[in-house]
């Protein structure tokens, strides 16, 4: 018997993703000239020789180097493991640029089971098992897990890319040269005020995240944030780099999050095209029934 928990659980992990990357690596689009402090975490005398690049170098050299499109259309397969429980499923996904994301969920066969329309400050999802859907905002999405969601984070993750840092006075951003694995590694370390449970508890605390990057072309090889005061962490692997058509991506995602409960998420892509308009709207059948959420 097909059940609906598959869409359920891919609907809470896009909002999972974008809850541990609120505060995730964005490139700033003005970086201060202050010095930054270089750790190095071995010495020349190794087979691997980096030369030291500054923060605004490796910055400047991911930007340069990202996968970049204004419509995307990918369809992968994906194996989650949520507390012990494995899934399988393959999805179909449609990007518009920094506008708006259209995942399709289907078992093997074929068989639809759920869409997911997500854009700035919206999202909608059809479960056609169940024949009931979701729709709400962004306001509400926050409200029911104490989080701030960032639709260009979640677009930027699924393809190894980074995102744009907002402007944060308390911004650090920190080169690393890893010349032991002879990777070049940029850190963040910033205050941010978390949402608390508890109505006026605004104390900062800190989050870290770490950029590894392949040296010879600047990729995206590890996407790993750090949230000690949830202790909430995520990390997120990029492998199999391919330049097939006029598409240089990595082809499977490899993604482990601890945080209230662990997962990992496997995505294999089968196929990645850029700069084809795609259909990114979603119609919610008059007869189905709204999906009740209730808030904690």
């Amino acid at each position: 018997m097909i059940r609906d928990t598959v869409a359920i659980k891919f609907f809470s992990f896009a909002f999972l993703l974008l809850c541990l990357f609120s505060t995730s690596c964005k490139h700033k689009k003005k970086i201060q000239r202050t010095p930054s402090e270089v750790v190095v975490s071995d010495t020349l005398t190794g087979r691997c020789r980096l030369d030291f690049k500054s923060a605004k170098t490796l910055s400047r050299h991911v930007k340069e180097n990202e996968f970049n499109f204004v419509w995307v259309t990918a369809k992968a397969n994906v194996e989650t493991v949520i507390d012990g429980k494995e899934e399988s499923f393959d999805i179909r996904v449609n990007v518009r640029k920094d506008s708006a994301m259209l995942i399709t969920i289907q078992y093997l066969l074929g068989l639809q089971v759920a869409k997911i329309l997500i854009t700035k400050d919206s999202v909608k999802m059809v479960n056609y098992i169940q024949k009931n859907y979701f729709r709400g905002d962004f306001n509400f999405i926050n409200d029911l897990l104490h989080a701030d969601l960032d639709f260009n984070v979640l677009q930027a993750v699924l393809f190894g890319n980074s995102a744009e840092f907002y402007e944060d006075d308390d911004l650090k951003l920190k080169p690393v040269t890893d010349r032991q694995n002879c990777h070049y590694l940029l850190s963040t370390e910033r205050k941010r005020r978390l949402r608390k449970l508890q109505q006026g508890d605004n104390e900062l605390k800190k989050a870290l995240q770490i950029l590894t990057l392949n040296p010879d072309n600047y990729k995206i090889i590890k996407n790993e944030f750090s949230d000690p005061a949830n202790n909430r962490s995520f990390i997120a692997n990029y492998k199999n780099f391919a330049q097939k058509d006029s598409v240089y991506a990595p082809y499977h995602v490899d993604i482990d999050i601890v945080a209230e409960k662990k997962a990992n998420v496997k995505i294999e892509y089968v196929r990645i095209e850029k700069n084809t308009p795609q259909k990114v709207s979603l119609h919610i059948p008059p007869k189905y029934d709204p999906i009740q959420i209730q808030k904690k």
